[in-house]
C-alpha cells in the first residue's frame, strides 16, 4: 500500500499539472483545459509509480509506452513530462504558440516522452494494440498504456480494437478511460450513452476495474496490479470530473473549449494555488 506521504506527493504533482495546464491554455488562448484537469491524478500516478520509463530510457526498446489517445488534452501530458525531466520546463511557455516545440495536440516529433502523435479520436487505441502485439511477438517485457476519453468511445475504430486485443491475448495492454462524462457538445449520456460501460468492456473479454479517478491510492492499487487476468487486456474506468480543481470549471461543458482569460484565469490560478 502507498504511504500517506507518497500519496501527498502524488496529489501535489497533480496540482502542479493543473497549474501548468491552466497557464498553458491561458497563454495560448487554446481549448481543452477541462480534459487536462480531469486526468491529472491519472498522469501523476502513471509517471511517478507505474510506468517503466524515464528521461534516460526514452529510447530503450523495453520501456513502457503511453499513448494519449485523447490528444487534444496534451497540455496535461506535456506538464507531467516537463515535471519528470523529459524536456526543459520552459518549453511549456511556448505551448501552441508560433515557433514553439509543443503543438496543440500531442505531437511526438522532437518531443521526448511523447510516443505517438494523437488527436484524431479513435486512433490511439488501435495504435496501442499494434505496439502491444509487436511487444508480444518480439518477446519484449514492455507494457502499453492508453488513455482514452469517454467521448471517443463513440468511435467504431475503438470497438474494433477492443475486439482485437483479447483475440490476441494482449495482457500487456492497459486502457484507462478518463470517464468525466462530458464530451465536446454535450454530456456523454445525451450524445451517445455508453452505459452499461463496464459491462460492455467485460463482454468484449477485457478484465475491468472501476475506480475514483481522483483517488491516487485507488489508481495506484489498480494500475500496479495489471494485468488483472493473464491472457486478457486490462481496462481501468476512472470516474473523473471535467475541470477538476477549479470550482467554476468542474462538471461544466463550457470548459471543453473555453479558454481561461481575465478574471476567470486569475480565479482559477488562485484556487489551485490555495490547494497547496
Amino acid at each position: 500500500m502507498t504511504s500517506p506521504d507518497r500519496n501527498a506527493e502524488l496529489r501535489e504533482l497533480a496540482r502542479q499539472i493543473r497549474l501548468h495546464s491552466v497557464r498553458m491554455t491561458h497563454r495560448a488562448k487554446s481549448s481543452h483545459v477541462g480534459g487536462s484537469l480531469s486526468m491529472a491524478e491519472i498522469l501523476a500516478v502513471l509517471y511517478r509509480r507505474v510506468l517503466r520509463v524515464s528521461p534516460e530510457t526514452v529510447e530503450d526498446p523495453d520501456r513502457d509506452r503511453l499513448v494519449l489517445s485523447k490528444g487534444h488534452a496534451c497540455a496535461g501530458l506535456y506538464a507531467i513530462l516537463a515535471e519528470c525531466g523529459f524536456f526543459p520546463m520552459d518549453w511549456l511557455e511556448s505551448f501552441y504558440l508560433n515557433g514553439g516545440k509543443l503543438a496543440g495536440h500531442a505531437t511526438c516529433n522532437g518531443v521526448p516522452g511523447v510516443e505517438v502523435s494523437t488527436g484524431s479520436l479513435g486512433h490511439g487505441l488501435p495504435i496501442a494494440c499494434g505496439l502491444a502485439l509487436a511487444g508480444k511477438r518480439d518477446r519484449r517485457p514492455y507494457r502499453v498504456f492508453a488513455i482514452l476519453s469517454d467521448g471517443e468511445c463513440d468511435e467504431g475504430s475503438n470497438w474494433e480494437a477492443i475486439l482485437f486485443a483479447p483475440q490476441h491475448q494482449l495482457d500487456n495492454l492497459v486502457v484507462i478511460v478518463d470517464y468525466n462524462k462530458i464530451q465536446s457538445l454535450g454530456t456523454v449520456k445525451e450524445v451517445l450513452d455508453l452505459e452499461p460501460f463496464a459491462a460492455k468492456w467485460q463482454s468484449f473479454r477485457w478484465a475491468v476495474r472501476e475506480v475514483d479517478g481522483h483517488d491516487v491510492e485507488a489508481l495506484h492499487q489498480a494500475l500496479a496490479s495489471v494485468p488483472f487476468e493473464a491472457g486478457r487486456p486490462s481496462c481501468v474506468i476512472a470516474h473523473t470530473v471535467k475541470g477538476k480543481g477549479v470550482s467554476f470549471m468542474e462538471d461544466k461543458l463550457l470548459w471543453h473549449y473555453r479558454t481561461p482569460q481575465g478574471e476567470e484565469y486569475d480565479q482559477a490560478m488562485a484556487e489551485l494555488e490555495a490547494q497547496a
